[in-house]
């Protein structure tokens, strides 16, 4: 069965150096879902070589030209361009770690190679939103994405949230009237910011979400934990302690 070439779109997850010239890419691509391609010669000094590399940043959204085999797990790339230059994701310190902490969470969410349209887009539209926000947005945008992104893995919390059910249970992902019997939930202004979040439709609006650094970590833990309980090996997110100390 002979590679096929198609069009498609890809945002960069991760880059991994690959004999003296070449990388390993694994890129979320708008057709196919998560795949790995080889890309050869983007590491030279050489004219044809210079600057290649930079396109393959984690969050870089590129227009790609790809072979495309389902036997392989490592394809080709033909031919790749930048299909959106950001503003100020990769030269802001805070953008480019949020940014960072959403690739991280596709990464260890992602985990078979189907294509999920749907998700490619609201992916795609976040890091767009994230590129243009302002200081309140980009802080509160990791809360907003990390809960939002659950609607497509079929674990969404159920906004049941009011004054009776007003204790967050992680592992059943909805609001109860007592405090569970295990130590995985939320209770008091945790639970109620959560329910707030999760009306958010556009991410301008986490504009009127006044949190201190101490709200949201203890959101950002909890999340996280939310995540570890519905995704086997999901593991510790490596890119929290860094995402803390750049909006703290």
């Amino acid at each position: 069965m002979p590679d096929k070439l198609y069009k498609t779109k890809g945002i960069v997850l991760r880059a991994v150096k690959y004999g003296e010239t070449s990388l390993v890419v694994t890129i979320f691509t708008e057709l196919f879902g998560v795949q790995s391609y080889l890309v050869n010669g983007v590491r030279t000094s050489s004219k044809k070589g210079t600057g290649k590399a930079a396109l393959f940043q984690p969050s870089a959204m590129l227009d790609l030209v790809v072979y495309h085999n389902e036997l392989k797990n490592l394809n080709r790339i033909k031919e790749f361009r930048w299909g959106y230059i950001y503003q100020h994701i990769l030269s802001d310190v805070r953008k480019n770690a949020v940014a960072l902490f959403m690739v991280e969470l596709l990464l260890k969410s992602l985990k078979q190679p189907e294509a999920n349209a749907d998700l490619f887009h609201f992916t795609e539209d976040s890091f767009l939103h994230l590129d243009e926000s302002n200081h309140t947005v980009t802080a509160n945008f990791p809360l907003f994405f990390s809960l939002h992104l659950t609607h497509f893995f079929g674990f969404r919390i159920d906004d049941n949230y009011n004054s009776v059910n007003s204790f967050l249970d992680l592992q059943e992902g909805s609001f109860v009237k007592q405090q569970p019997d295990h130590p995985h939930f939320l209770e008091g202004r945790a639970a109620e910011i959560t329910s707030q979040i999760l009306k958010v439709m556009q991410p301008e609006e986490l504009e009127t979400l006044k949190l201190n650094h101490d709200s949201r970590r203890i959101l950002l833990n909890a999340y996280e934990n939310f995540y570890a309980l519905h995704i086997q090996d999901f593991g510790i997110m490596k890119t929290l302690p860094v995402l803390r100390e750049v909006l703290g």
